[in-house]
């Protein structure tokens, strides 16, 4: 039986599922509806300026929510921030539609309400996947986790296209709108589960984020790793559209991508009788290693089978990772817990991204692919040798202690 069978039909999951989908869509639409309506709305003369800040802007503010605003959600329930996080994306995203057709959208309002519109996007995130762990058994979370990663990423095939439809017909300003109502059915799901999940947290639990991380070896060696594989992503959407000669090649790069992503995001629910942390960190050196032979002169078949590949093994990764956190942190504890961790993926690829820029100018796209490559592969063989390192003394522990016990015998 699908290993997915059982998260769909679970009462409380497929309540929330069409959210989830929808949602999901919404932010692929989006993914060039924001690029564009920025190109529209900046003056000619900063339009790059312009375009990078609205992008930025739409990610960026969800890592300074994580933390300026945990004072105030660290003990909310897991549902409600994912409805909160949604009724914010609708209130300010549908703003910005109405500001549009009353002629009153400047580029420094669009910027600005985007950013207010992702506030609270680490905070929506670490309610998902709380909500995962507080409702489904341990043993659906991964498959669980892995449906969510196929969702975003058939989001990142479908939603461009039908984006560029509805740009073409109705402009830009409509897909947002559109965006605001994925996420107004979003809100609206979760609340309804609202009473279904655990809401405060045991008597004097801090709700710790950051701190919480720094205190677990094995979470914070975890952080680290996931730190350098997003950060080392980044550079990959500058160098691919200069690696690559015409645009319709580029496209077939992506898609390519795209394709061995999603299947890989399958075929991770079936992934339950693999040990977490092997596989997690495998996933990270058979990424690097097939971003390697696109520094060489092949054909344009044999880079889609590299990049299909790569995506194929890029997929596991955020299922995995995640499973290990919940894990490993009881699922009351795990909101403030996961925006941290969500605010270091959302400020770790951005920053890969702007170091992308001066690595590609200085030695071209195939060796900032290749050097990348390699980087990433060496991030995962030093989590290899340190997790290798932890399980021998782990396992010479009982030992020595038994031998203690004996001696003073």
């Amino acid at each position: 039986m699908s290993p997915y069978l059982p998260v769909i039909r679970h009462p409380v999951f497929n309540r929330i599922l069409p959210g989830l989908v929808l949602s999901a869509l919404g932010d692929g639409m989006s993914a060039v509806a924001v690029g564009w309506l920025a190109l529209q709305l900046a003056p000619g003369h900063a339009r790059g300026l312009w375009v990078g800040l609205a992008i930025a802007a739409y990610a960026l503010p969800g890592a300074v929510g994580a933390i300026a605003l945990k004072p105030l959600l660290r003990n909310r329930g897991a549902a409600q921030l994912v409805a909160c996080d949604g009724i914010l994306r609708a209130v300010f995203l549908g703003t910005i539609a109405l500001l549009s057709t009353c002629g009153g959208l400047s580029i420094v309002r669009y910027v600005l309400l985007l950013a207010l519109s992702a506030l609270l996007s680490a905070w929506g995130s670490a309610g998902r996947y709380t909500v995962i762990a507080q409702v489904l058994p341990k043993t659906l979370h991964l498959p669980a986790n892995a449906l969510l990663t196929v969702i975003t990423e058939a989001s990142t095939v479908v939603g461009p296209a039908i984006a560029g439809l509805l740009i073409a017909i109705l402009g830009a300003p409509a897909v947002l709108a559109v965006d605001a109502a994925t996420f107004a059915v979003l809100a609206v799901s979760f609340l309804q589960i609202r009473a279904l999940t655990p809401v405060a947290a045991p008597a004097g639990d801090r709700g710790e984020g950051f701190a919480a991380i720094r205190r677990d070896p094995d979470l914070l060696g975890l952080m680290v790793m996931t730190f350098w594989f997003f950060l080392l992503f980044g550079p990959l959407p500058v160098a691919v559209p200069l690696f690559a000669s015409t645009a319709s090649e580029v496209g077939l790069l992506y898609m390519a991508f795209g394709v061995g992503a999603l299947t890989g995001a399958i075929a991770t629910g079936h992934l339950r009788r693999l040990p977490l942390w092997p596989t997690t960190i495998v996933a990270v050196i058979a990424f690097g290693v097939l971003l390697m032979p696109l520094g060489l002169a092949l054909p344009l078949w044999a880079h889609m089978i590299t990049l299909a590949l790569a995506g194929l093994a890029w997929a596991p990764y955020p299922a995995t990772s995640m499973a290990l956190f919940q894990r490993r942190v009881p699922a009351w504890r795990l909101p403030p817990v996961l925006a941290a961790r969500g605010a270091v993926i959302v400020v770790s690829t951005p920053l890969g991204t702007l170091m992308g820029a001066p690595l590609v100018q200085s030695v071209g796209a195939s060796a900032a692919l290749v050097t990348c490559g390699a980087l990433t592969a060496a991030v995962g063989l030093v989590a290899l040798t340190v997790h290798l390192r932890v399980l021998r003394a782990r396992s010479r522990r009982p030992v020595l202690q038994a031998t203690s016990s004996s001696t003073l015998r």
